[in-house]
């Protein structure tokens, strides 16, 4: 008796004209797969371009170390008032001359000296301080380094450290000090923000202009 051939009506169908590749030509190729964009992709669409001179060209890690060193700074800041304490308590003559005002021991000078600029000094060093927090958390999170709250944090906290050094400068006019670091504020932003090209022309629009004129 002749043994009928098995079907399978699953398999794949065999081509077995000749001319057509033999057995193998009925095997059909796999499917292409479509991957959407990889995270250093997002990143760069958040941050508007990327290249050596970008944004977001930073590492996440390094961005932790940098958050990590200004909230330090920034803790240190507050915790060490520029002038030192009093040492004693010390009674002197009070603003207008007459009235006699005591000082305590442990009491930061500048408070007592130089009130306003003592507490935009404070000022500064907590919303440094409060700044670099959420720069760490947004990275933590794995926020893309691109994301306006990573820039704007940055910005932010980097640029008190320079409010708090002027203002540390007993002999600087407390206004000048301010628009110092309003200064610094707008350009960190702009660095951390501008396409690498548009930052590029905008230097050489500012350094180069007034030479040809």
């Amino acid at each position: 008796m002749e043994q009928q051939p098995r079907v399978y009506p699953n398999a794949a169908p065999f081509n077995l004209e000749p001319g057509h590749g033999g057995a193998g030509a009925g095997v059909y190729p796999p499917l292409p797969t479509h991957h959407g964009p990889s995270a250093n992709q997002q990143q760069q669409q958040l941050g508007g371009g990327a290249g050596p001179h970008s944004w977001v060209g930073n590492d996440a890690n390094t961005l932790l170390v940098v958050a990590a060193l200004i909230t330090t700074l920034t803790y240190q800041l507050g915790t060490s008032i520029p002038g030192g304490y009093w040492q004693q308590d010390t009674t002197s003559a009070g603003r207008d001359g007459k009235t006699p005002v005591t000082y305590r021991a442990g009491d930061p000078i500048m408070r007592d000296l130089h009130r306003p600029r003592y507490w935009v000094f404070m000022g500064a060093s907590w919303v440094g301080f409060a700044s670099s927090m959420v720069m760490t958390l947004s990275l933590l999170v794995r926020m893309p380094v691109g994301s306006r709250h990573v820039r704007w944090s940055f910005a932010v906290a980097y640029s008190s450290l320079v409010l708090t050094f002027v203002v540390s400068q007993p002999k600087t006019h407390l206004s000048v000090d301010i628009i110092v670091w309003l200064a610094v504020l707008a350009l960190l932003w702009a660095v951390v923000s501008l396409h690498p090209d548009r930052r590029a022309r905008a230097i050489r629009d500012l350094c180069c202009d007034g030479r040809e004129t």
